[in-house]
C-alpha cells in the first residue's frame, strides 16, 4: 500500500507541474531517505542548490526500509519512468540498478569521482560506467553508555562474549535499582536488509566468512557461523528485548536514546541525534568498533593462524541519475553539488554522516564535531562488503535467504548448526541458477 501511495504521489506531482506549465528543464525530482536526520539534511542541501542556481527540486521521501525502497525503485525504473531524476541508492544497488542509471563520468568528466574513497568509486562503477557518486559511507559501530560502564567498573567490550556478560550485569543491576525498562543490548533484528548487516558482522567476526566469498563460493556452513548465530539467539529475552525481533535502526535508536539500553549496534548517524538537545543520553555516549567472536572455527581467520577480528558491514548511500530523466545534465550537476566537499563537510558536522572524501577525515572541524571519525577511520575504510557484486542480480534473494534464516535462529525455530546447513544448500542452489 505504501509503495502504491508513493508512486501515486509522484505521478500526481508530475501531472500537477505539467498542468501549471512549470514542468520545464529547471524542475527536478530527487528521492531522499528518511532515517534519522537524512531527510532534513537532504532538504537543506537541495535548498542551497536551488538558491545558488535558481532551479527548483521536488523531494520525494521514501520508505525507511531499504528492502521496500529498492522494490519501489525497481518498479519506477522498470517502467522507464521520468518521474524521479535523482535517486538515493544503497551501496549494494549499483549492480542491480546500473542499467537504468546514467554514466556520470560522461556528463561530469573523468575526474568526477576524484578524492572519494577508491573502493566506493569502484563499487559504483558498473561495466566501466560511473553510475553513482558517493554521498556518505557507513559501517556498523557499537554505542555504549559511558556513565554506566564507569559506574559498574567496566571497559568497552572487545568480544561478543564480554559484551554479553557486561550487558547482563549492568541490565540486572539497573533493574534491581528500579529501572525496569533497562536492556543490555539493542540492534536491528527485523527480517530485512538491516539484519543481513548485523548477521554478517556476527559471522565474519567469528571467522565464519562473508556468506558468499569474492570468488563466488558459498561459505556459510561452518562452525564459526553457527556459533555466531547461536550466540545472537541467546541474547533474545536475556540482554535484548523480545521486541528486537522487529527493530530497524530507528527502533533500536529510540530505546537507546531514551536511556533504556547499555549497548546499541547502529550506524554513525545515530551519534548526532544521541547528542542533541532533549536526548536522555546526551553527554553519556561512547562509540567503539564492534566486538569480535571467540577463537576457533573452520574459517579464514583460523586458517591463517590469526585471531578473529572485529567486522563492520560496509554501508552508505550514493546519488545516481536516472537514464530516463528529461533533465540529465542538470540532475548530474545537482548530484555533483550534493556529493561535493562543502556539502559532505556540513553533513558530517551536523548529522555525523561519514564523508566519502578522504581529506575530510583530517579536517579539524569535522573531528571536533565527531571525534570517533578519527579513531575509527580504519574501521570505515576496511569495512566488510556484502556479497552484492559477486552475486549480481541474485543478491536480493541471497540476502533474503540470509536474513530470513537468521531471524529463524533468533526467534528460536532453528539452531545455528541447522541454519547454516540449510542456508548453504539454498545458496548453492541459487548459485547454480544465477551466478
Amino acid at each position: 500500500m505504501l509503495k502504491k501511495t508513493l508512486i501515486a504521489a509522484i505521478s500526481m506531482a508530475t501531472s500537477t507541474l505539467a498542468a501549471t506549465g512549470q514542468a520545464q528543464a529547471a524542475d527536478l525530482t530527487i528521492s531522499c531517505g528518511a532515517v534519522g536526520a537524512e531527510l532534513t539534511l537532504c532538504q537543506e542541501g537541495v535548498a542551497a542548490w536551488e538558491e545558488q542556481t535558481g532551479h527548483s527540486v521536488d523531494i520525494v521521501s521514501t520508505p525507511n526500509s531499504s528492502t521496500e525502497r529498492l522494490s519501489l525503485y525497481q518498479q519506477i525504473l522498470s517502467a522507464n519512468s521520468s518521474d524521479i531524476d535523482v535517486f538515493q541508492i544503497d551501496v549494494i544497488w549499483p549492480g542491480l540498478l546500473g542499467n537504468h542509471l546514467l554514466d556520470l563520468g560522461e556528463v561530469l568528466g573523468e575526474d568526477a569521482a576524484e578524492g572519494h574513497f577508491p573502493a566506493i568509486v569502484e563499487n559504483n562503477t558498473v561495466d566501466g560506467r560511473l553510475v553513482a557518486l558517493p554521498w556518505f559511507t557507513d559501517a556498523g559501530v557499537l554505542y555504549y553508555r559511558t556513565d554506566l560502564l564507569e559506574q559498574y567498573g567496566f571497559e568497552p567490550p572487545e568480544t561478543w562474549e564480554e559484551l554479553t556478560e557486561i550487558a547482563r550485569k549492568i541490565q540486572n543491576a539497573e533493574r534491581e535499582a528500579g529501572n525496569g525498562r533497562m536492556h543490555g543490548f539493542v540492534f536491528q533484528g527485523r527480517a530485512y536488509e538491516g539484519l543481513t548487516c548485523n548477521a554478517l558482522e556476527w559471522v565474519a567476526s567469528h571467522g565464519g566468512g562473508t556468506l558468499v566469498e569474492s570468488d563466488g563460493e558459498v561459505s556459510i556452513d561452518n562452525d564459526g557461523a553457527a556459533a555466531a548465530l547461536d550466540l545472537a539467539a541467546s541474547w533474545i529475552g536475556d540482554i535484548a528485548p523480545n521486541g528486537v525481533l522487529n527493530y530497524t535502526e530507528e527502533e533500536a535508536r529510540g530505546v537507546f536514546q531514551g536511556g533504556n539500553a547499555v549497548f546499541m549496534r547502529n550506524w554513525p548517524y545515530a551519534w548526532a541525534l544521541a547528542q542533541s538537545e532533549g536526548s536522555e543520553v546526551r553527554g553519556k555516549v561512547g562509540v567503539v568498533k564492534l566486538p569480535h567472536g571467540g577463537e576457533g572455527g573452520d574459517n579464514q581467520a583460523a586458517a591463517s593462524g590469526g585471531d578473529n577480528q572485529s567486522a563492520a558491514t560496509l554501508g552508505g548511500w550514493n546519488l545516481a541519475v536516472s537514464r530516463y530523466s528529461e533533465n540529465r545534465e542538470l540532475a548530474a550537476e545537482l548530484v555533483a553539488f550534493l556529493t561535493g566537499e562543502a556539502e559532505q563537510k556540513r553533513r558530517a558536522i551536523e548529522g555525523a554522516y561519514n564523508p566519502t572524501l578522504e581529506a575530510l577525515y583530517q579536517d579539524d572541524e569535522v573531528l571536533e564535531a565527531v571525534p570517533f571519525f578519527g579513531d575509527l577511520y580504519e574501521t570505515f575504510v576496511n569495512a566488510v562488503a556484502r556479497p552484492s557484486a559477486v552475486t549480481g542480480d541474485a543478491y536480493g534473494r541471497v540476502s533474503n535467504a540470509f536474513f530470513s534464516t537468521t531471524h529463524d535462529v533468533l526467534s528460536g525455530s532453528k539452531s545455528g548448526e541447522q541454519a547454516v546447513t540449510d542456508l548453504e544448500r539454498e545458496l548453492s542452489r541459487l548459485k547454480r541458477r544465477n551466478w
